[in-house]
């Protein structure tokens, strides 16, 4: 397993060196490999949020069953699992293209991580910097021998109470570290937006639409900026994606079905 990945990761490496090469930018490497990677899982985030249009449209049975199995949860249970099957809905089919772009995400930091891209920057964001390293600069963060502190060692604890008291270095350097806070809020935003979306019409959901986007916040907070670059775009591509199905479901949903003017022939 170990040998996959490190094959992966040379890929990984290989393949944002080749776009660096065209684009003479790190950042705009890592926009051109997130547009390739949606493109490559089009078929499957089609697939899904199509599903989740389905869910949405059996909203009104699934109320029927609800009202119907109200003191029977067990039965209401596995009678709206029915319904799903009888559909072809995965009710959890919203999470799937996000599983799946893990691996991608920890293969890139791990490119950002090994290969010294210290200093390479797109829109004032670092991409080899996260929000707590970045914020640890701009309050100058030492450790006691008045050297900085290596990255794996800094703590949001730490971080906290350090920027607390230095607010003059940390407004002073404020586009150290603003600029991939800025990046994080975004992707913060997007995130619940998508699984806002998600979940539109579906109670067992709801909580994920809060709860996903606090997560991955948490997550992000020490992820370098260009695996933030990298989820931002694909999150934008993936918001304009969802726009679209649910644009186009609701128009097949306005469509009236058209009735025969003409009266069958009787059969004697």
């Amino acid at each position: 397993m170990s040998y996959l990945w490190d094959q992966a990761g040379n890929f990984m490496m290989w393949l944002l060196t080749s776009l660096y090469s065209v684009t003479s930018s790190w950042g705009l490497a890592i926009i051109l490999l997130t547009i390739l990677v949606r493109c490559a899982m089009h078929p499957l985030t089609q697939k899904q949020m199509v599903s989740m249009q389905k869910m949405q449209k059996l909203q009104p049975r699934m109320k029927v069953l609800q009202e119907k199995y109200k003191d029977d949860k067990e039965s209401m249970n596995r009678e709206v699992m029915a319904l799903y099957k009888e559909n072809n809905v995965n009710p959890m089919s919203g999470c799937l293209p996000l599983l799946v772009q893990l691996p991608i995400f920890i293969l890139l930091y791990n490119v950002l991580s090994r290969h010294g891209f210290a200093g390479a920057t797109f829109l004032s964001v670092q991409l080899d910097g996260s929000v707590l390293t970045t914020i640890a600069d701009a309050i100058k963060l030492v450790n006691e021998a008045g050297q900085a502190i290596p990255k794996e060692e800094l703590g949001i604890v730490m971080i906290v109470l350090s920027a607390a008291s230095n607010p003059a270095l940390l407004f002073t350097n404020v586009m150290v570290w603003l600029p991939n806070l800025i990046l994080l809020i975004v992707i913060a935003f997007l995130t619940w937006y998508q699984q806002h979306m998600t979940s539109a019409g579906n109670p067992q959901m709801a909580m994920m639409s809060w709860f996903m986007p606090l997560f991955l916040t948490f997550i992000c907070l020490s992820l370098p900026g260009g695996v933030l670059l990298y989820w931002g775009i694909s999150s934008f591509m993936g918001v304009v994606q969802q726009l679209r199905t649910v644009r186009k479901a609701n128009l097949e949903m306005q469509e009236k079905p058209v009735l025969s003017q003409d009266k069958p022939a009787h059969k004697g």
